[in-house]
């Protein structure tokens, strides 16, 4: 008999939210997590309405709340010179949810507090040595005491972007081209309403510009654009050009007057990163381990909630994990691919430079100044409520 049912790698969201999902129900859960305490690395602080709901049928969102969770539910914002009409995600939504922004690592130690609070055992500043799939996979540990190896029904792999368990588990990983690039900073002392989303797209120089209020007077500050302009904010030194290149894309001035920034500038690229069908041999990715869609649009938390979730329901379907797993790997790998199709779709439209995007701009913007449902909804609703067919590329895109 194994050790655990379930060995997560990672104790940040993904790995915290299935851990807590299955623990409270009652089965053996490990989670290994090498940070003693979570940084501000640069992460996503901005949470779609999807993934706000996701965080209810998980059980996280009254405690993400308590601990600091802000709920925006207003998108304002220009796309090119012409204001956005703000929507009032409450209202015009099909879900009728806020959107959540939070300090990511305030969101992590919640969310792994949440998962310790539900049964699972946590042991952090621990080091996974090894992961062999299997039957019964099984993980090696090393600590201070030493080393140890634990079986599990099932190993999660949570670990992230660059994630040691998908080399071991013997996982394809497949990215597409980066075409844009994105840099993030956290401020204060900014000067932004609490509940609105400020989103700011200037096509004409292929730029993005995105002030999420966290409360407090905080804000993360994202800035992105092509990766052929060759610009990579970095350290201390450049936050003050991020300012200035946010409001040349159509970011108001007052809104940054007196900002002081207050954690890290860190530059990532914008791309797809995924397997294609993150299951096997008794190893389940979730999260960024699994599939990264281009964060330029945001949609890295709920796409790891909805993981999550889609885990822990495939688990509890049956007492046959392996069938289970191949089943979340499906419903994961279909969801990925209608995020990111729509996603080709926003870049398409807000940043890719060239005569036939210039074209299809040409007739969308002016249709989606008059009327911003023509968006495909697929980034506030979720890939469940929102189409990603032919019918609504057209609509959007106007071709």
């Amino acid at each position: 008999m194994a050790d655990y049912d379930i060995v997560t790698v990672g104790g940040g969201l993904g790995g915290a939210a299935i851990a807590k999902a299955m623990a409270e129900r009652g089965y053996k859960v490990l989670v290994v997590e090498r940070e003693t305490k979570f940084k501000d690395r640069v992460r996503g602080e901005w949470m779609a309405p999807w993934g706000v709901a996701e965080t209810k049928e998980l059980g996280l969102h009254d405690a993400l709340m308590a601990a600091g969770g802000n709920h925006t539910h207003l998108m304002a914002g220009r796309a090119g010179p012409a204001p956005l009409p703000v929507r009032n995600m409450l209202e015009e939504s099909a879900l009728q949810t806020p959107c959540l922004t939070m300090y990511h690592p305030a969101l992590q130690e919640t969310a792994l507090a949440e998962a310790a609070k539900a049964g699972a055992e946590v042991r952090r500043g621990v080091k996974v040595r090894n992961v062999t799939p299997g039957k019964e996979p099984k993980v090696e540990v090393e600590s201070d005491g030493g080393t140890e190896t634990v079986s599990a029904r099932l190993v999660v792999g949570a670990d992230g972007r660059n994630s040691i368990v998908r080399k071991w588990g013997g996982f394809e990983a497949k990215e597409s081209e980066a075409e844009q690039v994105l840099a993030g900073v956290l401020l204060e002392n900014v000067s932004v309403d609490e509940s609105t989303n400020n989103l700011f797209f200037n096509p004409f120089l292929s730029q993005i510009a995105f002030l999420f209020p966290l409360g407090g007077g905080r804000a993360r500050a994202y800035f992105g654009c092509r990766t052929s302009a060759g610009v990579r904010l970095q350290g201390d030194g450049d936050t003050q050009k991020l300012i200035e290149m946010s409001i040349q894309t159509g970011g108001p001035a007052e809104f940054y007057a007196g900002a002081r920034q207050a954690g890290p500038l860190a530059t990532f690229e914008g791309h797809d990163s995924y397997v294609d069908h993150p299951y096997k041999d008794g190893i389940a990715l979730i999260g960024d381990a699994a599939q990264t869609s281009d964060q330029t649009w945001g949609q890295g938390l709920s796409i790891t909630l909805r993981d999550a979730r889609l885990l822990r329901d495939a688990l509890l379907a049956t007492d046959d994990w392996e069938a289970a797993g191949h089943k979340y790997a499906e419903a994961a790998s279909e969801c990925f691919q209608h995020i990111s199709r729509v996603e080709s779709w926003m870049t398409q439209v807000f940043m890719r430079p060239g005569a036939e995007a210039d074209a299809i701009r040409a007739k969308t913007l002016p249709r989606l100044a008059v009327d911003p449902s023509i968006m495909p909804d697929t980034h506030m609703v979720g890939p469940e409520l929102a189409p990603a067919d032919d019918a609504a590329r057209v609509r959007f895109l106007g071709e």
